[in-house]
C-alpha cells in the first residue's frame, strides 16, 4: 500500500498535476494557517464553527484549501479561535 508521501510524490512527477498543484500554494498556505490556528486553541471544527455562527461544514471547506476566503471571513475565523488575522505581502 502507498503512504501518501509517495502517492503525492508520484503525482507531482508530472508537469499538469504539478503547474495545477502550484497554482494553489496560496489556497493550501491559506487553509495550513487556518488549520493551525485552530488546533493551537485547542478546539474542534464545530466549536469554531458554533463561536462565527455558521456550521461545522462551512469550516471543514475553509480548511479545505479548495478556495481562497474571503477576508471577512478570515477575520471572523480568527475571531472564533483567538486570534488576529493579518495581511503580509511578499516581493514575488
Amino acid at each position: 500500500m502507498k503512504t501518501l508521501k509517495s502517492l503525492k510524490t508520484e503525482l507531482l512527477a508530472d508537469p499538469d498535476t504539478r503547474a495545477e498543484y502550484d497554482a494553489m500554494a496560496a489556497e493550501f498556505s491559506m487553509a495550513r494557517e487556518l488549520i493551525a490556528a485552530r488546533s493551537r486553541a485547542g478546539l474542534t471544527q464545530g466549536e469554531v464553527a458554533a463561536r462565527m455562527g455558521t456550521t461545522q461544514s462551512v469550516v471543514a471547506r475553509l480548511e479545505s484549501g479548495r478556495r481562497a476566503p474571503s477576508m471577512r471571513t478570515v477575520e471572523r475565523y480568527a475571531q472564533a479561535v483567538g486570534a488576529r488575522a493579518v495581511v503580509h505581502l511578499e516581493v514575488a
